[in-house]
């Protein structure tokens, strides 16, 4: 009776508790309120913008996208432990393997797709290359539903506007091309096909190239290529303009003059005592102006960078993704160049939280504009570097580094940063 009672008992439990799951899971995807109301309101700004009611239903008909926790915020608010460095992050991007790759896809594709090249007048290299970089030769080009990524991270995001337009963008290009939203699948972000355009992107440059009336870039490889390539045209590429190169610096080379926005002529480059990597004399046209950069400041490598390079910076506004593109770039087109890892010895990594104590301590200590203290490395950042950099008379690469660290914590308000006095040089006898 009383293993009967136990059994009873038991059963009740494992009802009561499969029911509960069963609400809490419920609970988890049923929309509050609020986000219900967003949404309609959503639809309505859509439609007021032109977006047909047609394709506002084919999109949510059925659906409300709604999640407790959406992965995509998550990974939006992510950020890495360390900030990597060009040497690291290009050595990632640009294998051996993926040199060998991309050399072997280059031979495979250049022939086929040669009257586009000649078209848009972009290196085939470089396609190889952006291709190479965005999804591994369309191996990993997303598999994350749009509507619902970009309808989640319009919702109360840090970057809400901007993905609010992308949806739009989305929804428009339904409307354009009839595609279903079954079909519309790329990044947690919202970039798409093989070489990962946003959906803003998309609307401005893709191409039907296969004729059949729909610009496919996740399944047309013709489509996508001309895309690329017509995207590089109408940013300005000039097919005979070389992007750059690594380059040696003297010894006395001042760092006030690094940075894209410094522009000379490779004649005054030369005069100041900048050499290829090799200790050669420049190979340009002394006319040709340029930039040098130091993306890992002045413990890092040096590049001379001209047009192209910038116009590789609007696809992806990072110093480290350019460069990991024209140097995979390169080894596709000099075959005789073997595959050489960039030293990553000797560089002081920071991490987020050193960043942003350096971002705070420049917000208070230093008046006007403010900086977002987020943690990046990004270009306003690296301006008050130099900022800092002058004010502690430390070479101004725009690069924070321990020096600049412990110089910020053992900083005094009334007497400033200490900067030890000069060494007197001794009399001469």
């Amino acid at each position: 009776m009383k293993k009967l009672l136990y059994l009873f008992v038991l059963a009740g439990f494992i009802l009561y508790t499969s029911a509960a799951c069963a609400a809490s899971k419920k609970d988890d995807v049923t929309p509050p309120k609020e986000w219900t109301t967003w949404l309609d309101g959503l639809k309505r700004e859509m439609l007021a913008k032109g977006i047909s009611q047609k394709t506002i239903d084919k999109a949510y008909k059925g659906k409300n996208y709604y999640h407790k926790t959406p992965e995509v915020v998550k990974l939006d608010k992510k950020q890495t432990e360390f900030v990597l460095t060009t040497a690291a992050y290009v050595n990632r991007l640009v294998s051996k393997q993926r040199v060998k790759d991309a050399r072997k896809n280059y031979d495979k594709l250049k022939k086929k797709y040669k009257k586009i090249e000649s078209e848009y007048n972009v290196p085939f290299n470089y396609i190889t290359a952006f291709w190479a970089v965005e999804t591994n030769f369309g191996q990993n080009k997303g598999k994350h539903n749009l509507i619902d990524s970009l309808t989640n991270l319009s919702y109360k995001n840090r970057r809400a506007k901007f993905f609010k337009n992308e949806l739009y963008n989305v929804l428009k290009i339904m409307d354009k091309t009839n595609l279903s939203e079954a079909k519309m699948l790329g990044s947690w972000a919202g970039a798409m096909g093989h070489f990962q355009f946003m959906p803003s992107t998309y609307n401005s440059y893709a191409v039907d190239y296969d004729g059949d009336k729909v610009p496919d870039i996740w399944n047309s490889l013709p489509d996508a290529i001309a895309s690329a390539e017509n995207y590089l045209t109408k940013l300005g590429w000039k097919k005979d303009e070389p992007w750059g190169m690594r380059v040696q610096l003297p010894w006395d080379f001042d760092f006030k003059e690094v940075g894209r926005q410094n522009k000379k002529t490779v004649a005054e480059w030369k005069k100041a005592g900048i050499l290829t990597f090799a200790g050669k004399k420049l190979p340009y046209d002394d006319d040709m102006k340029g930039s040098i950069i130091l993306p890992d400041g002045r413990k890092g490598p040096a590049y001379i960078v001209f047009g192209n390079f910038n116009r590789v910076m609007i696809w992806n506004r990072s110093d480290n993704y350019a460069i990991a593109v024209v140097t995979l770039a390169d080894y596709i087109a000099n075959r005789k160049q073997n595959w050489t890892p960039l030293d990553v010895t000797g560089q002081y990594v920071m991490n987020n939280e050193e960043i942003e104590l350096i971002q705070k301590f420049y917000n208070k200590t230093v008046k006007g504009t403010k900086l977002k203290a987020d943690g990046k490395l990004g270009p306003k950042t690296r301006a008050a570097v130099k900022v800092l950099q002058h004010k502690a008379r430390l070479p101004e690469d725009g690069y924070p580094d321990y020096r600049l660290l412990e110089k910020i914590k053992k900083y005094d308000a009334k007497v400033g940063f200490y900067v030890p006095p000069s060494e007197r040089k001794p009399k001469r006898k």
